[in-house]
């Protein structure tokens, strides 16, 4: 999967670039993809088809503004800034797809969106999420691999292979991340009080060597989630598993959805 087979969402005040993989929402419940700080639609590569082929369910993948060929935004960003994403983008994103039954995969910061949807939104629509790599609060190590990623910006070709994916909206999606989570406002966000509104069954998965977060953010979820939940830690496996360790977490992932999901 490439951006360029995305198609776009207009939601008035954004314009998204989405991909869709197999059934229509009528036919299918949809996993939904959410996307890491520096991620969009193109930087899922193949991992949306496979599972939707495997499952025999819809993948929508979207970028949010501010990534892809998505809408630009201004900057800085406020130290809020993933929850309108939670609460207000995505269910709209959801009315204008016409999803029904949704399954979020969040990855990192997407992780942490799925985690404020099912918690906040109260949306019938959510019927389990999976999480990679979530943040429920700021850790050292997380602001440590964040510098270290400043410093791979400007001493490395990462802007250029970025900019195969992000285009016009490349410094925007660096920045506004990297600056952001290194702002003193940052240092206390924290969404562990929306932890046990998230009462859909909940599999929380991350590397054992994430070089962004250590276990307690895995803990702190599995701890204070108020619906079933399962724990994998994955070995040999930094801060990104569908890629680091695919086969493994895209078999827990796929096993996990066919126990959650009611029969069609």
């Amino acid at each position: 999967m490439t951006s360029d087979d995305a198609r776009f969402l207009d939601l008035g005040d954004q314009r998204l670039e989405y991909v869709w993989h197999g059934p229509a929402p009528q036919q299918a419940p949809t996993l939904v993809f959410l996307h890491e700080g520096l991620g969009c639609v193109g930087l899922w590569k193949d991992v949306p088809a496979r599972l939707a082929a495997d499952l025999g369910l819809g993948a929508l993948v979207y970028s949010r503004a501010g990534y892809g060929r998505s809408s630009p935004i201004t900057l800085p960003r406020g130290p809020d800034y993933l929850m309108p994403e939670a609460l207000d983008v995505l269910p709209r994103v959801l009315d204008a797809t016409g999803v029904r039954q949704a399954v979020l995969i969040g990855h990192s910061d997407g992780g942490s969106i799925a985690l404020m949807a099912a918690g906040g939104a109260d949306d019938p629509r959510i019927a389990a999420i999976v999480t990679e790599a979530a943040h429920v609060f700021v850790e050292e190590i997380t602001l440590a691999g964040i510098r270290e990623a400043r410093v791979a910006w400007e001493t490395t070709p990462l802007r250029d292979r970025l900019a195969r994916h992000h285009h016009d909206n490349t410094d925007a999606a660096f920045f506004g991340w990297n600056d952001t989570w290194q702002t003193e406002a940052y240092r206390t966000w924290n969404i562990e009080h929306m932890l046990p509104g998230v009462r859909v069954p909940a599999l929380v998965i991350q590397g054992e060597g994430d070089q962004y977060g250590s276990e307690a953010q895995v803990d702190a979820i599995v701890s204070q989630v108020g619906g079933p939940v399962r724990k994998l830690m994955v070995p040999d496996c930094g801060h990104v598993p569908h890629f680091e360790q695919k086969e493994v977490v895209l078999a827990a992932i796929a096993g996990f959805i066919r126990e959650v999901l009611p029969p069609a």
